[in-house]
């Protein structure tokens, strides 16, 4: 049924228009907020098109936005999509899901970005401070990668036996929705495990927002949160396309730590966002944030989820869950 209601989702957009798995054309599943700028870059200034043109080859592209990353990986293993865009989290479900079949693995990172779970609750300083009073809203509750995080975060916090105690209290909603409701208060939602710049909209715009924990406190560092992922098939069969648009990818990372501003508008044009540009150039700034395709500081949360049976085969290095190719060689 998930993977019928994808499928239809995905046809209603239009995506369906073309045949699956042929080369000079690619159907890109995104979700919401500044993680996916890569996306919007390369599609704005048609930097995939560009490289496909050096391969010798025309490239259509085509996008569809959906929420959490089980919708996003039952649209590519229903063929629905070529690429699909997602946390670390869905992108582990799926290598571990198709391990010796589809073989899903990661193209690229979309960057490095800090992501926040803040709450309006005062009583709340930490995550062991969260009571059955409070709900916190996330892409998918339990799967997806901030839901992934607060688990890791929980098993320090009370043992592994527990990494999931607060799945009770996540409620799964879009992070346009989610922010909306934290500013204005009144609902259900009192906590948000956002990502940029909806995490930093909910701080600006409510003054009893803050923040109860950070994914580089979780990880040790820098992080590479989301993620690009595509079936063995379909790199294979579409070797040119491919190419280009990792190729397309690392010119837009160059492009924003180039042009912030140029990109704050692109983002803003692209997605019809009402965030204020300001907001926009500040996450953009954020020295915390590295705009880069290799993916950096992932297996730890590889290592955690195996360890706690979220996924059965063990991976004992990104390169098990990410393509081996030139750009992912330096990954973590």
């Amino acid at each position: 049924m998930k993977r019928w209601i994808a499928t239809a989702l995905v046809a209603a957009l239009g995506l369906n228009a073309l045949p699956a798995r042929a080369e000079g054309q690619l159907r890109i599943a995104e979700q919401f907020g500044i993680v996916y700028l890569l996306l919007n870059v390369a599609q704005d200034q048609k930097l995939i098109e560009k490289h496909g043109k050096a391969e010798g080859i025309d490239i259509r592209v085509q996008t569809v936005q959906l929420s959490g990353g089980p919708a996003i990986n039952e649209a590519l293993l229903s063929g629905s999509i070529d690429v699909a865009g997602a946390g670390v989290g869905p992108l582990l479900t799926l290598w571990d899901k198709t391990y010796g079949k589809q073989n899903v693995r990661g193209i690229a990172s979309l960057g490095n970005f800090p992501y926040y779970l803040t709450s309006s609750n005062p009583a709340v300083k930490t995550i062991a401070d969260f009571s059955d009073k409070d709900r916190i809203a996330l892409p998918a509750v339990g799967v997806s990668v901030q839901a992934r995080l607060l688990q890791l975060a929980s098993a320090r916090q009370w043992g592994d036996s527990q990494f999931n105690r607060l799945d009770r209290l996540q409620v799964a909603l879009p992070h346009p929705e989610a922010t909306a409701a934290l500013i204005k208060g009144g609902t259900e939602i009192n906590a948000h495990f956002g990502n940029p710049p909806f995490q930093e909209q909910g701080l600006a715009g409510n003054p009893g927002v803050h923040v109860v924990l950070k994914s580089y406190d979780v990880l040790g560092g820098p992080a590479s949160a989301t993620v690009l992922y595509t079936t063995e098939k379909f790199r294979k069969e579409n070797p040119k396309t491919y190419k280009a648009f990792v190729a397309a990818l690392s010119e837009a990372a160059d492009f924003i730590t180039r042009h912030p501003e140029q990109a704050a508008d692109i983002y803003q044009r692209n997605e019809g966002s009402k965030v204020p540009r300001e907001l926009l150039l500040k996450v953009i700034r954020n020295p915390e944030v590295q705009f880069k395709i290799a993916p950096q500081n992932t297996f730890a949360l590889a290592e955690f989820m195996h360890r706690v049976g979220a996924i059965k085969n063990k991976p004992t290095s990104v390169k098990d869950y990410f393509f081996d190719d030139p750009h992912n060689a330096s990954g973590s």
